[in-house]
């Protein structure tokens, strides 16, 4: 009796299998990319395909997608009358993404190059114990037996005609195994450019619908995607400081999301020398008793270094090197080299690479060597969402399938309605760019940085010459441009040209600019600033029961250029926070006075050729029982 119940279940268990096979199907999806948002990190892709259903239920996979999608950000969109039922990502570990002709080859190179470092080691083992035999048999004749000259010089011709080869062979496979060493490393270095560190498992998405009858549907998929970026920079171009600046802003864009973009819709969101070219800033200068004038060290505007793998010591490409909480970054190169221009008030720089912990560390040096160790890839939890279903089949699918919430006061809508967003995290900044590049676009994976020239501007500008003598007295060109936010710029490193010469680099500070945007394009030296102390009046006195103090400074400035040019030279003096000390200024050749700051501004035009000269002259008193510093 049990023995035929068991067989019935079987049998019925048989029957419900049949019969859910013929209601399901499977298909494997092969799809491109139409279209692709770079932001400043990470990508949004987009691809459609038009695919045959029969009626039922089908599982659809789409294949070979890039192993770092964010599997949050998976929406399906499906045109027609079908149903989404479940979205899934998922990773196949089973099937490798493919492997480029280059990569094989160079796999290929790398295999035989190992045969042959072998070898080589094998023949060095063998000379250095045919050296070794020749140095321990070199005794010549024991005490009692004498050799005569003939067999000495014999003897003697046979090991330094034996010794001499061996020691020549030696140096012969040292230096093939010395080539063939330098060969791997760059045959390794191009490997590690071309498909990464790792051997990443294709991503998968998984997409589980129905169709009430046969039909042929159009999907839409869109995803945001890792291990990719971009960040702006600019060439600024000045012939003359009477016409207007020309600016190209680029995207410098990189991708190894393991899948190559082919003629896609590309569009770009935001959401040294090693001289820099930022100009100085003055600090306010707070005189009181044991207070010292203000020391100005000269702030870390260019960082360099080089990014390796703890684990191997092996340089990493790619990496992304940012300034902490702004759009200004780079890349390291296949070196694993990078450089960057800071800003002024920068504090930590952000190294980043999938695969990679992330390191935020703080700019102490101009020269910063980071190594970045290993994270073990986490399977991101699974997603699954559902769209124009039935009340009877979202409460089918509710609890039951993992992933699926379904809010009871939520109104449906019909899917080819919906406004699917991909959710991505802004960073915070003035400006929101997006820039597209209107002829079809194409990128390969393979971790190279590929700048696109986005758009060009000619903004018209007023140029100024900037010196702070007392902290630099080099000269800085100062271009102000104004009504800069319909330009749409973002902070970024500026490569800058002037009267045809590449100057250097600066940076263009958008988060600080006002009502107008300054350029630095460098300091020039056709103009030629000098600040000196005049001795001959700095001077010290008591008067009663007060001390004075007296101070004195000269500055000159030449204009060497054949044009004139509009000057700005700041200075200081200090400012008092008591009542009993007390700063007159005694000279100060017509300069603007900020008296909260202590800062004198001059603002002058200067001919070509000219001079001009600037005193400066100011006295503390202060009672004599105290001691003041006064620079």
């Amino acid at each position: 009796m049990l023995r035929t119940k068991i067989v019935h279940l079987l049998i019925g268990f048989l029957l419900c299998s049949q019969l859910l096979a013929s209601n399901t199907g499977d298909k494997k999806v092969k799809t491109k990319v139409k279209e692709v948002t770079v932001f400043i990190e990470g990508a949004q892709l987009k691809r459609e395909k038009k695919i045959d259903l029969e009626k039922g239920i089908t599982n659809l996979t789409f294949t070979n997608l890039s192993p770092f999608i964010d599997a949050k950000s998976v929406q399906v969109k499906a045109e027609g009358n079908v149903t989404v039922l479940s979205v899934n990502h998922q990773q196949n570990y089973i099937d490798k993404l493919n492997k480029s002709k280059e990569v094989e080859a160079i796999e290929v190179k790398l295999k035989i190059l190992g045969k042959q470092l072998k070898l080589e080691e094998t023949y060095l083992s063998i000379i250095n114990d045919e050296l070794s035999l020749l140095k321990e048999n070199c005794v010549i004749s024991g005490k009692n037996n004498q050799m005569s000259m003939a067999n000495l010089k014999e003897a003697s011709n046979f090991y330094s005609t034996k010794l001499t080869a061996l020691k020549l062979k030696k140096i012969e496979r040292e230096n093939t195994q010395s080539e063939l060493y330098s060969e791997k490393i760059k045959l390794e270095n191009q490997l590690k450019t071309l498909s990464g560190k790792k051997n990443n498992a294709e991503g998968e998405i998984v997409v589980r619908v129905k169709a009430d009858t046969k039909t042929s549907p159009k999907f839409k998929l869109s995803y945001l995607v890792g291990n990719t970026g971009w960040f702006p920079s600019y060439d600024v171009r000045a012939k003359n400081i009477n016409e207007p600046v020309q600016l190209i802003y680029k995207a410098n864009l990189r991708q190894d999301t393991k899948v190559d973009w082919n003629n896609v819709k590309l569009k770009f969101s935001s959401s040294n020398p090693k001289i820099s070219g930022v100009a100085p800033e003055l600090k306010t200068y707070f005189l009181d008793y044991n207070s010292h004038p203000p020391t100005y060290n000269l702030a870390i505007n260019s960082v360099a270094g080089r990014v390796v793998s703890a684990e191997d010591g092996l340089a990493i490409p790619g990496v992304s090197v940012v300034v902490k909480g702004a759009t200004i970054g780079t890349a390291t190169d296949i070196n694993g080299r990078y450089s960057l221009t800071m800003p002024s008030n920068a504090s930590h720089l952000v190294y980043s690479f999938v695969g990679m912990k992330s390191q935020t560390l703080a700019v102490k040096s101009s020269v910063m060597n980071v190594d970045l160790e290993a994270e073990p890839l986490a399977m991101d939890e699974v997603v699954v969402a559902g769209y124009g279903a039935s009340k009877r089949h979202l409460k089918a699918l509710q609890g039951r399938t993992p992933g699926i919430s379904i809010k009871k006061k939520e109104k449906l809508k019909r899917l080819s309605n919906l406004n699917l967003t991909i959710p991505f995290q802004n960073t915070e900044k003035q400006t929101n760019v997006e820039f597209e590049v209107k002829t079809p676009y194409s990128v390969k994976s393979d971790n190279k940085n590929y700048s696109v020239d986005m758009t060009h501007y000619e903004l018209p500008a007023s140029f100024q010459y900037f010196c702070i003598p007392k902290i630099d007295e080099k000269a800085y060109l100062i271009a102000n441009i104004k009504d800069w936010e319909k330009y749409k710029l973002l902070e970024g490193e500026a490569n800058i040209f002037f009267e045809g010469t590449f100057i250097g680099k600066s940076l263009l500070d958008i988060q600080n600019a006002s009502d107008t945007l300054q350029i630095s394009m460098g300091s020039d030296k056709s103009v030629i600033v000098k600040r000196e102390k005049f001795k001959d009046f700095t001077t010290r006195q008591f008067i009663g029961s007060k001390k004075e103090e007296t101070r004195a400074w000269k500055t000159h400035i030449k204009n060497n250029k054949n044009q004139a040019i509009q000057m700005i030279i700041l200075d200081q003096i200090p400012v008092s926070q008591l009542e009993e000390i007390e700063v007159e200024i005694q000279k100060m050749s017509g300069a603007k006075l900020n008296k909260e700051k202590g800062e004198l501004k001059w603002e002058f035009s200067l001919e070509p050729t000219n001079r001009k000269e600037l005193e400066l002259k100011y006295s503390v008193t202060y009672p004599k029982s105290k001691q003041l510093i006064i620079e």
